[in-house]
């Protein structure tokens, strides 16, 4: 392979944990090679247009997947710089430390890890420094332990400070969100230095002003400052070709502007996110991996996960104009459900604020509103929830290609009574909270698909790691356990979901894992 093909290391993919390894490399002086399938996400108004984001789905891969049963459907799912961070919320959490240990829930046992809540405390601490989390520590009952935050919490505004007084007065103990945003703010005043101007168009919108902590400003650019760090845009790894041994990459095949390139690298990391990592895997096999590459163990593309997420809104007596609302969550019911069912419910923090746009995409299933409330007037009183409660690994939930290669995923429900439990809670907290009682409305329109099995957001499990190669694909290095110098460094690795957004867990791990192959590279 030509000279210039060769790198020190190659990382497929930009997001969370390939952008944020690439940062963690770049300084290293190391000749490092990104390949990101998509491009730069364009700069448009149409960035913060709810009807191209939500009802057009402008920005989304236009891909078709199947399910188990043989339905296609269209995954919510972005391929660019950055990857998913472009459009996530920012609300970037560490694991709670029970999270680490085996759990008890309703339909079985949440595993541990192989490792501690000790071991990944020092990289969250960097990971939220760098993508700029703003947040007050030990707020949150079930907060971890750990320094302080750099950034001081998010500010309320007076619907969601409200909110947040009715929730203490009856007990409850809510919290700021930990949000990865690029803002400066004095007693909710926002400064002239300020990137994010508290918009509406933050959670589940591309940011147009550079505001959100996303991959691509935060760790990306920064990493292609250095003259050693190159990028591909448009650069899709078809396959990964091994050695005659099968022991090492001895090639990384891509699809580029209508050709067929080769690289190499002394150290290959797939970050292109759990499902497509996984994917990437099984088209690989050859002789030496028949079943798929680092697949010796079988368990490549099972055990996915992707919690069972719900975004709900409630209607306000009271007007809410509130703008940036996701600052607001409670844990009340994260390990225990306060009551005779005793086992875990889950999280329940803001969703961005709802428009009249969005609101009028869904409005059909609405009908019990109409005509009694305009839709306008939903939308000024409308506040938004999200609730995500712990789905469980089974091996069965597996992402795979099935004939003519096309992707499937499989994936049967966990913890769906926990769920439907949590949405209770909040049901009846409803009136005490100044919300009309009997409506908590879904929004499946944030989610970008109309059914179930589309929600990627939160996608992790399928290369699991871990120190036996039976029963893991990767090693406690995140190096898979039968290809000496490939790494996965995405949501993949995961053995369990734990309730919270795993966003920062996989920054902190490429910043864990950069340290080794720092380490190995020498």
């Amino acid at each position: 392979m030509a000279e210039q093909n060769h790198y020190d290391v190659i990382i497929i993919g930009t997001g969370a944990g390939g952008g944020t390894l690439a940062h963690r490399l770049a300084p290293s002086g190391k000749r490092i090679l990104l390949l990101e399938r998509g491009d730069w996400l364009p700069r448009e108004l149409e960035n913060w247009s709810s009807h191209a984001v939500f009802v057009e789905f402008r920005y989304q891969a236009h891909e078709t997947w199947y399910g188990e049963d043989g339905r296609e459907f269209h995954p919510g799912i972005n391929y660019y710089v950055g990857g998913n961070t472009k459009f996530y919320g920012a609300a970037l959490f560490r694991l709670r430390e029970r999270d680490f240990g085996e759990i008890r829930h309703h339909d079985g046992v949440s595993p541990a890890w192989p490792l501690s809540y000790d071991d990944f405390a020092p990289y969250y601490g960097q990971a939220e420094e760098l993508y700029q989390v703003h947040g007050h520590r030990g707020e949150d009952p079930t907060d971890p332990p750990g320094d302080p935050y750099r950034y001081p919490a998010v500010t309320h505004e007076p619907r969601i400070q409200q909110l947040h007084d009715d929730l203490e007065r009856v007990g409850l103990h809510p919290y700021h969100v930990p949000v990865g945003v690029r803002l400066d703010e004095q007693d909710g005043r926002i400064l002239h230095s300020s990137h994010c101007i508290r918009c509406p168009t933050f959670d589940g919108f591309p940011c147009l002003v550079r505001g959100k902590a996303d991959a691509q400003v935060i760790a990306v650019e920064p990493a292609l400052e250095h003259q050693n760090v190159e990028l591909l845009t448009g650069a899709y790894v078809s396959r990964l070709q091994t050695s005659d041994s099968g022991r090492e990459i001895a090639g990384v095949v891509v699809e580029r502007e209508g050709n067929e390139e080769r690289y190499s690298a002394d150290i290959v990391v797939s970050s292109c996110g759990a499902i497509n990592s996984a994917l990437l895997l099984l088209r690989s096999g050859s002789d030496r991996h028949p079943e798929g590459l680092a697949n010796s163990s079988g368990l490549v593309g099972r055990n996915y996960m992707r919690h069972n997420n719900a975004a709900f809104m409630a209607v306000s007596k009271q007007p809410n104009p509130t703008r940036f609302q996701k600052t607001l969550g409670f844990n009340d019911f994260y390990f225990d459900s306060g009551d005779d069912f005793g086992f875990p419910l889950g999280a329940v923090q803001m969703l961005g604020k709802s428009d009249e746009e969005m609101i009028r995409g869904e409005a059909p299933d609405w009908a019990i509103w109409k005509p009694r409330m305009a839709l306008d007037e939903i939308a000024r009183h409308a506040v938004d929830f999200w609730l995500t409660t712990e789905d469980l690994p089974n091996p069965d939930n597996r992402v795979c290609h099935g004939q003519d290669g096309r992707v499937e995923l499989h994936l049967r429900e966990s913890n769906a009574e926990p769920a439907a439990r949590l949405r209770a809670k909040l049901h009846g907290l409803l009136e005490q909270l100044d919300f009309h009682p009997h409506h908590l409305l879904p929004r499946s329109l944030y989610l970008g698909k109309k059914i179930p099995l589309g929600g990627t957001a939160h996608q992790c499990g399928t290369t699991v790691f871990g120190a036996d190669p039976a029963t893991s694909v990767l090693d406690l290095d995140c190096r898979t356990h039968d290809v000496d110098n490939l790494y996965v460094v995405d949501g993949g690795f995961f053995p369990s979901a734990g309730a919270v957004n795993p966003a920062l867990t996989i920054m902190a791990n490429a910043l864990r894992v950069g340290e080794r192959i720092l380490e190995r590279l020498g």
